[in-house]
């Protein structure tokens, strides 16, 4: 079984920031691995460490800055990774669940892969839609918020048990069968650090860098539907009383501002 992961290199905002036109400065931005897609990651890792897959292969969308974020898919077990860029998505600001659903089908039917792993949304944009997007294109049969899996009915069989989460609290259990694309809740498993081995083996793993002609798209096939127009920090609307002095100053000032309110109060 091949599996492919789909990963995303998302922005950390530092607590305070600038905002420079319709984006934030650089200055104040940290990037790594996002976070649903580290459960991604580390569930298709344990399906091949647990004989069931074959390969393990890592996609990304991004800029030459993103190979340090796939590396560390390749650091925790991924065998390797497509980066695919092009001068035509340089100046894009948001990207699109249709432009992204439309260059990693590319990807999938170059790799053929038997199960798409994806995170269930990114900490940036928040769509939530990609992978569900991406089976519907690739017409492969799809289960969404998925947080767990059972391995054990994956050995020699067609068809993955899966639990997944709905509205309510409630849980489905049900049956997809391969070739599937799986949205990857966080809490299905614990992401593994990577080690000092595997951050010196990821080194010598293979990156291939994919431009949209590789891939046989062109860049009305990215054309993107979204434009962002403006960026600002929004007005708190929440009110905060901050106490002033030693410990037992601000218990004084917080007794009597309960009282006050009426808390407590017979």
């Amino acid at each position: 079984m091949k599996v492919l992961v789909t990963v995303k290199e998302v922005a950390a905002v530092e607590d305070e920031f600038q905002i420079d036109g319709t984006s934030i400065d650089e200055t104040y931005l940290e990037y790594d691995l996002n976070e649903w897609d580290d459960y991604a990651v580390e569930e298709a890792v344990q399906l091949q460490e647990n004989g069931i897959a074959d390969e393990v292969v890592a996609v990304t969308i991004g800029p030459e800055r993103s190979e340090e974020t796939i590396r560390m898919a390749l650091a925790k077990g991924a065998d390797r990774a497509i980066r695919v860029w092009d001068d035509a998505l340089a100046d894009t600001d948001l990207l699109d669940v249709g432009a992204k659903t439309r260059i990693l089908s590319a990807v999938v039917a170059e790799e053929d892969p038997d199960l798409v792993l994806s995170g269930v949304q990114a900490d940036d944009d928040g769509f939530g839609a990609t992978g569900v997007s991406l089976a519907d294109e690739i017409d492969y049969e799809w289960a969404a918020v998925v947080n767990d899996l059972d391995h054990d009915a994956l050995e020699g069989e067609n068809v993955a048990k899966v639990h997944r989460e709905l509205e309510g609290g409630v849980e489905e259990l049900t049956d997809v069968e391969f070739p599937a694309v799986l949205t990857i809740q966080t809490g299905i498993n614990e992401p593994r650090y990577a080690s000092l081995r595997g951050i010196r083996m990821a080194q010598r793993k293979e990156i291939d860098p994919k431009t949209l002609a590789d891939l046989g798209l062109d860049a009305e096939a990215v054309a993107n539907d979204l434009e962002l127009t403006d960026m600002y920090e929004p007005e708190s609307e929440g009110d905060a009383t901050y106490f002033e002095g030693g410990p037992e100053d601000e218990a004084a000032q917080l007794a009597d501002l309960l009282r006050e309110k009426g808390v407590g109060a017979q």
